[in-house]
């Protein structure tokens, strides 16, 4: 609801405040005097383009400030979030919309004083307030809207919410089944290589920290190989001349053969020869066995190497390091058994799809039969308003559409769009077509009467609805319009006595000149100077107490 309108050097008006409150709101006065600069300056709020001509002559700017109560207008909260500003306006507080346009035809917008762009300013808007219908989004001319009118209109709220729901179940089942199919086609180009990449990681069949223990046992492989190198050159010494032990026993035998000549200096000699010939033996058979155990695996070391080049030219090949083709090889018997059970998988996905498809389609076609008898209530109510509105010839129609296979959205497989006919023999047409000027405004009163809050809007604004219309249609009218004020704050521009003695709240439009040129100024009225405004409506320049007596007439009649 719009609570407070400023506005400053904007063309006529210097400097005016307007604070408004609920239900209907009149605004009256001389052609002329300004009341359509007041709608231009709250429309240059919302979001409409800017001229350097709007501002006041002398003036560097204008500017213009809409203060709202959004109310239960959570799309409105939703939208201040997208854009980052939900800390400037907490839900259900007062929300301000402002606009400054420089001499120069630049502007300027700002939500709750925080910069931000124009076209932000219109989508906040178009959620606040609807101008004879025409607003976006949710207005009575955009079919976009009309399938959640007819919704709100039949109640239709948590049918509606539980579709939703059944359509996101839907589409996640489906996309799960594509993103499963994308993985197995993705997998399946790879199949032959899988299959030779795990064949052979599993015939070498790679242990994890393998390369560090072969690189040790090589490692002590090689050294085995030098000592096997320093025994046998030792060999080949201990043996050369025939051998120690023989040349030992040689020397024993000389000696011996000397020693009864000795008289036993030599025993002692002979002892010694006799140790060193047996320690002689026993080097040689410790050097043969050391030999014999070097030479018990000859091939060891060529296995060890064999097997380090194996793992390593392994990791090579799949770009890692030999530790990690264990884990390697598992993943790939997994993309393996993965493409081998693919099938069984896909088709289970497919199964859960079809059937959140079918959940969906049941409650869809269940709410798109309830609607179609929505449609039947709705035009029947439309048509209920639309004789006293002078639209008797006028015939109002709901045209549902099924969409086509695979446009199923998640408001159900409906289209609706708002049709008229003008006249009987004339084919229905969108109502954006067919509707002008006062027939459309009144047409729009009678389907936004129907609708109530259809389109979660807090402020309707109706310019001249009464163009071209009197007596009692002009008081159909206004009967209407303070119906719909009794759901939304309604802001009309009437030249009708009969609209205008239905308002809760009347405003009245003067123009005045002085030295600084044509000034118009906005004044809320009493009760007298209301009398006094529709006798005047009534009677002309000359008020006279005929008409004030009409006008309390019409005044009385109009209070609940």
């Amino acid at each position: 609801m719009l609570r407070r309108l400023s506005i400053r050097n904007y063309v006529l008006i210097s400097s005016l405040d307007i604070d408004l409150g609920p239900g209907m709101a009149v605004f009256t006065g001389e052609t002329g005097a300004g009341k359509s600069i007041l709608l231009d300056a709250l429309g240059l709020a919302l979001g409409a383009r800017a001229t350097a001509g709007v501002v006041t002559r002398g003036s560097d700017s204008a500017s213009v400030a809409a203060v709202f109560d959004a109310g239960r207008a959570d799309s409105v909260q939703d939208l201040l979030v997208e854009h980052g500003l939900d800390e400037s306006h907490a839900a259900g507080s007062e929300l301000l919309l402002r606009r400054v346009v420089g001499a120069d035809g630049r502007s300027r917008a700002f939500v709750n004083d925080t910069p931000t762009g124009v076209a932000l300013l219109r989508r906040l808007g178009g959620l606040l307030v609807e101008i004879d219908g025409q607003s976006e989004p949710g207005g009575l001319l955009d079919p976009a809207g009309h399938l959640a009118m007819l919704d709100d209109f039949a109640g239709h709220a948590p049918e509606r919410e539980a579709l939703a729901a059944a359509h996101a179940a839907w589409r996640a089942a489906h996309a799960a089944q594509q993103e499963a199919e994308d993985a197995q086609e993705a997998a399946g180009r790879e199949e032959d290589y899988l299959r030779h990449a795990v064949s052979e990681l599993e015939a070498l069949a790679p242990e994890c920290g393998e390369e560090a223990r072969r690189a040790g046992e090589r490692a002590a492989l090689l050294n085995g190989q030098k000592l096997g190198e320093a025994l046998d050159a030792a060999s080949t010494e201990i043996a050369s001349d025939g051998g120690v032990g023989a040349r030992l026993t040689s020397a024993r035998r000389a000696i011996e053969r000397a020693a009864p000549a000795a008289g036993g200096t030599l025993d002692g000699l002979l002892e010694s020869l006799d140790r060193a010939a047996i320690e002689a033996e026993e080097a040689e058979g410790a050097l043969d066995a050391a030999r014999r155990a070097l030479e018990s695996d000859p091939g060891r070391l060529e296995a060890v190497e064999e097997r380090l080049f194996s793992l390593r030219a392994a990791a090579r090949k799949h770009r890692t390091d030999p530790d990690s083709l264990g884990p390697l090889l598992m993943r790939l018997q997994g993309e393996l058994e993965t493409i081998e059970s693919g099938a069984g998988t896909l088709r289970a996905l497919a199964a859960e799809t079809e059937a959140a498809h079918r959940a969906y389609r049941v409650r869809a076609e269940a709410l798109s039969a309830a609607r179609r008898g929505a449609a039947r209530a709705l035009d029947e109510a439309v048509a209920g308003e639309l004789a006293p509105l002078k639209l008797a010839r006028a015939r109002f129609g709901t045209a549902l559409d099924v969409v086509a296979d695979g446009a199923e959205g998640r408001a159900g497989i409906d289209r609706c769009r708002f049709m008229l006919s003008p006249d009987p023999g004339v084919d229905p047409q969108p109502l954006a077509k067919v509707a002008s000027g006062g027939e459309r405004a009144r047409l729009l009163l009678a389907l936004r009467v129907c609708l109530a809050r259809a389109a979660g809007l807090t402020t309707l604004l109706f310019d001249e609805i009464d163009r071209g219309i009197g007596g009692a249609v002009a008081d159909a009218v206004g009967e209407r319009l303070a119906r719909l004020a009794r759901d939304v704050q309604v802001l009309v521009v009437t030249h009708s006595p009969q609209v205008a003695a239905r308002g809760d709240h009347h405003f009245r439009v003067t123009r005045s000149e002085g030295e600084q040129g044509a000034a118009a100024r906005v004044t809320l009225l009493s009760e007298d100077e209301r009398r006094e405004e529709i006798a005047r409506m009534l009677s002309g320049a000359e008020v006279t107490e005929e008409a004030r007596a009409a006008a309390d007439s019409l005044l009385a009649r109009s209070t609940p």
